[in-house]
């Protein structure tokens, strides 16, 4: 019988040993049910044949190319990744829609022994169940944003304050991205349906009565937009603000983007795209600085003529109550440790 998916938790805790999405892994890269491993039965290119065939050419002849296939990559599968498992093994497979790639697959492993099921509903039951919780429902969170001028290292105070018992979501982590126009150095960002996946998967072992720490953003983190409910529940929730003299945010953001200053050319890149905004002036001035090797007075002029202006217009009609004000200090890893500590006495 197939397996009916009702949530994250409910479906950890059912016992499967291994998670198997049979889909291509161009689907599998886009998004995936956490946890789960591929094992494409059709290839990229292989999928689109097939897919060609079913449209242009005759379904029946689509399906007869690709039984042989899965077939073939199937046992390949098997070969190559199942031969260890004894007969009590116990995988859920899923493709697209729970149909014919899934079903063919487990229909192969129940006849080896093995205990295998089918999701019910394949990869489009979990996107739903993530649309539910992330767009038509009302995040169930007490939420509190860590804010603050860029170069206040939150990040490193929120993820501090994690190790000494806060219950964080760390967003920016999860977006692969810092959030700035220097901020996309942590390799390519995840598609918008893998990043919310991610994010209820974040979110599944939570305690809801407890505050959740998110860092303060906007409704976008690079490429990426935050989900509806979970914007909308950092909309309306209180602030805990970090403060550090601008020489000590410069001195922090030069250190930080050191490798992207090691790379000028790309620098340059960034910087040119803010002309439209900063003006070319601005953005002239800047890059001399970069072609002097001047990082910290670079930073210095990003806080004054961009990154703080636009804070402040992002701030301009936000009413949330600040429930905390904390200095920063020096921003060296001593005082982000003594930062943290302070942050979780505030939550309580």
């Amino acid at each position: 019988m197939p397996y009916t998916l009702t949530d994250l938790t409910a479906l950890q805790d059912t016992g499967f040993d291994t998670i198997i999405d049979v889909r291509s892994p161009a689907e599998y890269a886009e998004d995936h049910v956490p946890g789960a491993v591929n094992m494409p039965v059709l290839s990229n290119e292989e999928r689109a044949q097939v897919g060609t065939i079913y449209v242009q050419d005759s379904p029946f002849k689509a399906r007869k190319i690709g039984a042989a296939l899965v077939a073939r990559n199937a046992a390949t599968a098997i070969e190559r990744h199942m031969m260890h498992h004894d007969g009590g093994w116990r995988p859920l497979v899923y493709c697209w829609r729970g149909g014919q790639r899934s079903g063919s697959f487990t229909s192969i492993l129940q006849q080896i022994g093995w205990r295998a099921e089918v999701l019910d509903g394949g990869y489009q039951s979990w996107r739903r169940h993530v649309v539910a919780r992330l767009y038509d429902a009302v995040l169930p969170f007490n939420v509190i944003r860590l804010d603050g001028l860029t170069g206040t290292a939150k990040t490193y105070v929120l993820n501090a304050a994690a190790t000494h018992g806060a219950q964080v979501l760390d967003l920016e982590g999860i977006a692969k991205h810092r959030g700035s126009i220097l901020g996309d150095i942590d390799g390519e960002q995840p598609a918008q349906k893998g990043f919310e996946s991610r994010i209820l998967e974040a979110l599944a072992p939570l305690d809801r009565n407890r505050r959740l720490l998110i860092e303060a953003e906007s409704a976008r983190i690079g490429t990426l937009r935050l989900p509806p409910a979970l914007w909308g529940a950092m909309k309306a929730s209180p602030r805990i603000v970090l403060e550090a003299a601008s020489e000590v945010r410069a001195r922090y953001l030069a250190a930080q983007y050191a490798a992207l200053v090691a790379q000028p050319a790309a620098l340059t890149d960034r910087l040119n795209g803010l002309r439209a905004i900063a003006g070319h002036a601005t953005v002239d001035r800047w890059l001399a600085l970069l072609r002097d090797g001047q990082t910290e007075a670079l930073a210095h002029a990003l806080i004054t003529d961009h990154y703080d202006p636009a804070y402040r217009r992002l701030r301009r009609d936000d009413e949330t109550p600040v429930a905390a004000v904390l200095d920063a200090g020096d921003l060296s890893a001593e005082a982000i440790d003594q930062t943290a500590r302070r942050l979780v006495r505030d939550l309580g």
